[in-house]
């Protein structure tokens, strides 16, 4: 507690209340207590702490009560403070989508991508044409009338390499024809008919360009191997994606009001948390119109009891106070009497003549008579009449009964509630009128059909040749791998020739072992070249019948699929048959398959791409206007009474008025302090008794001296019967006095402000609880609404985004480019490109073998008059091992 001096008018603040008082008071005090010591003190009066004398504490009484007559206002009640009842939490809905979401597929990097990418360029080089939008366009609409002309004409770098693998397939099988007849005249790859200086040079020129080439074709055929077995192992996968994509496409739209309806029952995930929380908004209601109202219902039940103990401590007071009065006065004046006859007494005998200093002594003497005068202080039988059966109500009872009442609140509002909760439970069990018809009222849709048995008869008609695709790839597989196997068996023959060649040439000084491997060495590249016109043919027709296939599915398809050419093509009306028009199978009305694709591809809804919005209005279904403020009625009818709550009883009201009328504050208390501050007696009973035994002993005269000391013990006895009791009874009197000067001039003002403040919160008390009753209510309504706004956007988000998205088409139409492109056209074409790198450079692999066995074999004649290092190198074989 803080006290200070203030000169400013009264005021309240939030935080407790600030008094200042100004007036009649001597004193300006200021306190600041907070709600907490008011409970505090609540709870210790509630215990029965009462130690003490009330009317002590009847001063401390003084800020709080004038507190509660000048705070006469409210605290108003802060407009939708919701931090009772918190937000809304997150609810957690369950997708209804199927998965339709395709993911992309992409080709990762490799080390062939430097061979896909040459592959690119040489065929761009092929074909140097534009996407023949004409040629297309006719083919598909009336195939009859296309022209060969113009077919060639597009097709003339194709036309050239089929030229290239013409020749190619006649004159090499007639070089082969003609290299074999040469042979069997020993005219081709005989040994050399003799040696000469230049011998040397031409065998090693034959043999670095034979090793050179083979190199080559060794790492054509491996590359060959590779990208055959790859498209190999592409083939199947690919071929499987084609039904699964079209599956996924088929049920683009067809089930949207399945799962529209899957959409409206997830309505019952908002309803259950809402019916939830209306099992217990009368106890949350309850509790904080109990925690908002608590500090003033407390401090003003606080002050009651407070009041009725000091009501009770100065009515307890006053009757002492009274009775104590009238005692005094009936003894005061039997004091007065016997006083009087002892002056008397002690007058005639110390004026005796024969009474030795007795002068001092009679002085005192005269001084023998009553102090203080009792009957003329005023009389308080009016204010004892007026306060005659105060109190006539326990405080400390009513103060109980009333804090017990005023907690009941929160367990008493939900049985009040009762009813309007189980109104407002059956309006949130129902479901918004345009949630029911959600996916009922979906339109049907044309193009749904068309676009489905479109799709599905695809997928039927495509599973057969899917297929024999595959069967046909397995053939194909095997005839690649066969002739790539006859391609390595020759690079294996020129390695081999070659290393036994070059063996049996550096072992010429022993002439019979090196003749057999110069021989051996020979007729293996005999082999190889052998190997090479056999297989020459099936290698340049298969390099040829892949290379047109793959090369016009790269130029043809895949460039202008990428270029976004053949989206144009298809765009423009008449090039498509009515069987192929997509903008009609998909019900594109003002928009064109290019931008749809490109809609699909940036994430917009197929609600946008397809225009359903104009039959649909989705906005429409999920309005619950209507919904929420059929809640919003019922909980306006949410009320809390606090009638029961009465703070002051009828009698503990008589009680107060009572003590406010008695005029308690009016008594001139100064008056009673005054005869209270006069001794009983002037003089000093016990002390003139010592003096007049002392005197007594002094006097010569024995019957004198009996006579003063017969009235000395009259005095002692005096003093102890008559004037003890009545000082004891003028201390009793003091302490009434006091305590009712010090607390009753404040009293009478303390009971009004109580009166006030009581009947001033009577009446205000039902508009407070009902203003945080309606506080609450539109927190609680704006939570539960939020529960509904959840529901709203992942309806929106999962009708639009997850539901009717358009994300498989162009999903699809890039897989499968990637699928026809990348994974499998690349590999096909590298294949080709790779194995026709082999089949031409078996030609210079051919000649260089034919030129480099010769120099295997023994040499017919030496040069006998040479000696060069080449023919001290190579020997000739001894003349009687030769057959001349």
């Amino acid at each position: 507690m803080v006290l200070a001096a203030v000169t400013t008018p009264y005021k309240a603040v939030a935080e407790g209340w600030t008094v200042a008082a100004q007036g009649a008071l001597p004193l300006i005090v200021a306190v600041s207590f907070s709600s907490q010591n008011l409970e505090c003190g609540l709870r210790c009066y509630e215990l029965g702490d009462t130690t003490g004398d009330p009317m002590e504490r009847a001063p401390g009484l003084l800020v709080p009560l004038l507190g509660l007559v000048l705070a006469l206002g409210l605290p108003k009640v802060p407009a939708m403070d919701c931090g009772s009842l918190g937000p809304a939490a997150r609810l957690t809905f369950t997708p209804v989508a199927r998965a339709r979401w395709l993911a992309p597929r992409v080709r990762a990097p490799g080390p062939l991508d430097p061979l896909y990418g040459t592959v690119r360029h040489f065929l761009s080089s092929v074909q140097l044409n534009p996407f023949p939008a004409e040629l297309v366009r006719a083919l598909l609409n009336e195939p009859a009338k296309v022209k060969v002309d113009e077919v060639v004409r597009y097709e003339a770098g194709y036309v050239v390499c089929a030229v290239i693998a013409g020749l190619y397939l006649l004159l090499v099988p007639t070089a082969g024809l003609c290299f074999y007849c040469c042979r069997g005249h020993r005219r081709c790859g005989a040994r050399a008919k003799m040696e000469h200086k230049e011998v040397a040079c031409e065998r090693g020129l034959f043999m670095t360009f034979l090793l050179l080439t083979t190199l080559v074709l060794l790492v054509g055929i491996v590359c060959a191997f590779v990208t055959n077995q790859h498209v190999h192992e592409q083939t199947g996968p690919s071929v499987e994606a084609v039904p699964e994509t079209l599956l996924s496409l088929q049920g683009l739209v067809s089930d949207v009001p399945q799962e529209l309806q899957a959409v409206a029952q997830q309505f019952s995930v908002p309803q259950k948390r809402v019916l939830e929380d209306l099992d217990g908004v009368a106890t949350s209601i309850a509790s904080t119109i109990h925690a908002q109202l608590k500090s003033t219902v407390y401090e003003t039940l606080a002050s009651l009891g407070s009041l009725g103990q000091a009501l009770q401590a100065s009515v307890d007071h006053l009757r002492a106070l009274n009775t104590t009065l009238v005692e005094l006065r009936e003894g005061q004046r039997d004091l007065e009497q016997a006083v009087q006859v002892h002056r008397e007494r002690l007058r005639d005998l110390l004026q005796e003549p024969g009474c030795q200093g007795c002068t001092e002594t009679l002085s005192q003497a005269h001084g023998l008579e009553l102090g203080a005068d009792f009957s003329q202080v005023p009389h308080v039988d009016d204010v004892l009449h007026r306060l005659e059966g105060v109190p006539e109500a326990s405080f400390s009872n009513m103060v109980q009964e009333e804090n017990n009442t005023f907690n009941a609140l929160p367990l008493l509002a939900p049985l009040q509630m009762a009813d309007v909760v189980k109104e407002l439970k059956k309006a949130v069990a129902q479901q918004p009128r345009g949630l029911k018809t959600l996916a009922k009222a979906f339109p049907d849709w044309e193009a749904d059909s068309r676009w489905s048995q479109a799709l599905k008869k695809v997928e039927n008609s495509s599973r057969p040749y899917l297929k024999e695709v595959q069967r046909y790839e397995k053939y194909r597989w095997i005839v690649g791998c066969m002739l790539c196997s006859v391609v390595l068996l020759v690079v294996v023959c020129n390695l081999v020739g070659l290393s036994l060649g070059t063996w049996g040439l550096s072992a010429r000084e022993d002439p019979s072992p090196s003749e057999a491997k110069g021989r051996a060495g020979a007729r293996i590249l005999m082999i190889g070249v052998c190997l090479s016109f056999l297989v020459a043919a099936p290698l340049i027709l298969l390099v040829f019948s892949t290379f047109l296939v793959g090369g016009n599915v790269q130029t043809l398809l895949c460039r202008s699929w990428e270029s976004g050419e053949l989206y144009e093509f298809a765009d423009t009306p008449g090039n498509l048959p009515p069987s192929m028009n997509l903008s009609h199978l998909l019900g594109l009305k003002n928009a064109s398959i290019f931008l749809a694709y490109q809609q699909c591809r940036k994430g917009a809804a197929l609600w946008r791409v397809l225009q359903l919005n104009n039959s649909y209005d989705l906005e429409a279904y999920l309005d619950m206007s209507q919904y929420t403020a059929k809640l919003e009625r019922e909980l306006q009818k949410l009320r809390v009474g606090v009638e029961d709550l009465d703070l002051l009883s009828p009698a503990g009201r008589r009680d107060l008025e009572a003590l406010q009328s008695s005029g308690l504050g009016s008594i001139h208390y100064p008056g009673y302090l005054a005869q209270i501050q006069e001794p009983v007696v002037k003089a000093n009973m016990e002390k003139l008794a010592r003096e007049l035994e002392g005197l007594a002993q002094a006097q010569a005269s024995s019957v004198l001296k009996k006579q003063l000391q017969e009235e000395a013990h009259g005095l002692r006895h005096l003093y102890q019967e008559k004037v003890l009791p009545q000082q004891n009874l003028v201390a009793k009197l003091n302490i009434s006095v006091r305590a009712l000067a010090s607390s009753a001039p404040n009293l009478q003002l303390e009971t009004s402000g109580v009166l006030d403040r009581v009947t001033h919160l009577k009446g205000q008390l039902p508009a407070w609880a009902t203003r945080i009753l309606r506080n609450e209510s539109e927190c609680f309504l704006t939570r539960e609404l939020g529960y509904f706004s959840q529901y709203v956007a992942w309806v929106k988000e999962e009708v639009t985004q997850r539901i009717a998205t358009c994300q498989p088409l162009s999903g699809a139409l890039d897989n499968g480019r990637v699928i026809l492109c990348d994974v499998m056209a690349d590999p096909w074409n590298a294949f080709w490109f790779c194995l026709a790198w082999c089949t031409f450079f078996l030609l210079p692999s051919v000649v260089f073998a034919v030129k480099t066995s010769k120099y295997f074999h023994p040499i017919w004649k030496r040069l006998s008059f040479s000696s060069s290092e080449e023919t001290q190198l190579f020997h000739i074989p001894r003349v009687t091992s030769l057959k001349l």
